[in-house]
C-alpha cells in the first residue's frame, strides 16, 4: 500500500473513532493538540487500522512519538508494512 492510501485509511480511522469530519490533514497536524486525541482514542485508532489496513500492531512496541503528529503516525504504519511484507 503507498503513502496516500495509508494516509487516507489513517484520517477515516481517525473520523470514525473520533466520530466527526475532519479538514485536511497535514503531517505536521498533532494528534492530541489539533485533532484532541485521548490515550482510549488512540487505542481505538489502534484496532481500526488493525482492521483497515489488515496491520498487526503490538502496543507494547509503540511509542509515544508514534502520536505526535499524522506524519509520524503515517511513518510507523508504512514502516510496520514494511515489516510485515519483509
Amino acid at each position: 500500500m503507498d503513502e496516500q492510501k495509508v494516509a487516507e485509511h489513517i484520517k477515516i480511522s481517525l473520523e470514525a473513532v473520533l466520530n466527526r469530519e475532519i479538514g485536511e490533514l497535514g503531517p505536521e497536524t498533532r494528534l492530541f493538540e489539533d485533532l484532541v486525541l485521548d490515550s482510549t482514542s488512540v487505542l481505538e485508532l489502534l484496532m481500526s487500522l488493525e482492521d483497515t489496513i489488515g496491520l498487526e500492531i503490538d502496543p507494547d512496541e509503540l511509542d509515544a512519538d508514534v502520536f505526535r503528529s499524522f506524519g509520524s503516525l503515517s511513518e510507523y504504519v508504512m514502516n510496520q508494512q514494511r515489516k510485515a511484507a519483509a
